[in-house]
């Protein structure tokens, strides 16, 4: 299993790796079969993310898309950032193995159930603007 000299990079030097104590919003999503965990920190000003943190337990290729994720939505609106795909992330990596492909998903899901926090600590409902949930294997597309 080959991976791109992206995936190394931010797999050795991961970037936005922490906790954030005064978190906007806090994502947590997991895959049972593989054991990937993701948690994700958002700080949320004027609709813009302006920190972002996370914390991966898992493999290489689970920790260089949560650290591509957080590059890539840093800066950005929250509608900015949801729009972000696994897609995106994975091109941002220059691709991953197939049997890796799922973690690109768990970051995607981690940045929409952080914003879902974020918006349910507003009293809002995030459902609408968020979107379902899913953060079970078959929702992931796990081939594990």
């Amino acid at each position: 299993m080959a991976y791109s000299a992206k995936v190394m990079d931010h797999f050795a030097n991961p970037r936005n790796v922490g906790e954030m104590e005064d978190a906007s919003g806090v994502g947590e999503v997991g895959n049972p079969k593989c054991g990937d965990i993701m948690r994700m920190y958002i700080k949320v000003k004027d609709n813009v993310i302006t920190d972002v943190k996370f914390k991966t337990f898992g493999c290489g290729a689970a920790i260089a898309t949560s650290s591509m994720a957080t590059e890539l939505i840093k800066g950005k609106t929250i509608n900015e950032a949801l729009q972000l795909t696994n897609k995106a992330v994975m091109e941002a990596l220059d691709g991953l193995p197939p049997v890796k492909v799922h973690c690109s998903v768990l970051a995607e899901q981690a940045i929409k159930s952080a914003v879902a926090d974020y918006y349910r600590k507003q009293g809002i409902d995030p459902t609408p603007i968020v979107g379902e949930l899913h953060e079970d294997c078959e929702a992931c597309g796990c081939s594990i």
